[in-house]
């Protein structure tokens, strides 16, 4: 299998909230829910040690994922920290949002040279395409945080996994557009992920195939920046992964401070290979506006 080296580490990454989530969601990679704690939380301690490290590294941006980060009792904190070393984006479901930290949150990009960026994740335009992926409910649940984030001043990245035939992408775009508008958000952000057959989509679905695996020759003229693993790694609370896809592979902690994971990294998992097809998926849209139809 190839490998890839990080060239420079822009973007580094906290599972703050390990696998812990207040949904369960049939395509989740990494199979999250309220009852997963087989990643745990990191404290406002472990983030600062990091942010510390991360600025002799060159570190650009910092994103926090989970599980659902808003669970982590010390979140407001944690991106008020974040705000002094740079950009800072989370990724939540958009459920569990309060009025309290989101006027903190604005109040604090307010004196901050940094921007902070919201993604919400909601996986259909309707109930009817969001809910049976994402659960009963969770439609309207994600609305009221997205409007609620709209109201407080953030333009938030709506998040949609790929879970509809690719053939009818630029219909499902125009429906996501047209409902967020309807809504009241009038500048809509949209961001389209491809699923990745791994935890609970691999059930849902299928696993990554034999074939489905990055070669050298595949590699000889292709852009290595376009890999997340080129430019970025995570923290977790095992330690320092190369990426947030992999946390679950043995392979993939590659030790427990940032200069301990500037190692190359052997691209043998399927998930490589949806990198390779689509370039680094974690990384914000660089639009401001919302995704076109190709």
């Amino acid at each position: 299998m190839p490998s890839v080296a990080l060239s420079h580490l822009d973007h580094l990454w906290f599972q703050v909230s390990g696998t812990l989530c207040n949904l369960t969601c049939q395509h989740c990679f990494i199979r999250c829910s309220p009852t997963n704690d087989q990643f745990g939380y990191l404290d406002l301690d472990t983030v600062r040690r990091h942010l510390a490290e991360s600025v002799r590294l060159g570190v650009k941006e910092y994103y926090f994922t989970g599980g659902e980060p808003f669970l982590h009792r010390q979140m407001t904190q944690i991106l008020v920290e974040t705000l002094r070393y740079g950009p800072a984006t989370v990724l939540t479901n958009g459920t569990v949002l309060k009025d309290e930290w989101l006027e903190t949150l604005r109040l604090a990009e307010a004196d901050s040279c940094y921007s902070l960026e919201f993604r919400v994740s909601i996986d259909g335009f309707s109930a009817e395409t969001n809910d049976p992926i994402r659960g009963q409910g969770t439609f309207e649940r994600a609305m009221r945080g997205v409007l609620k984030l709209v109201d407080f001043g953030f333009l938030p990245i709506i998040t949609a996994a790929r879970t509809w035939d690719i053939l009818q992408e630029d219909t499902v775009v125009s429906c996501f557009v047209a409902m967020l508008k309807k809504r009241g958000y009038a500048r809509p952000r949209l961001k389209i992920l491809p699923t990745l057959h791994l935890g609970a989509e691999e059930e849902r679905t299928h696993g990554y195939r034999r074939t489905e695996r990055v070669t050298d020759a595949m590699l000889e003229t292709f852009d290595r920046t376009q890999l997340i693993c080129e430019h970025s790694r995570i923290v977790t609370d095992r330690g320092v992964c190369v990426c947030p896809i992999l946390i679950e592979s043995p392979d993939a902690l590659l030790g427990g401070t940032l200069g301990d994971s500037l190692q190359p990294f052997s691209l043998n998992h399927g998930a490589c290979y949806t990198c390779y097809q689509y370039g680094a998926i974690c990384s914000n849209p660089s639009s401001q506006s919302a995704r076109e139809p190709e």
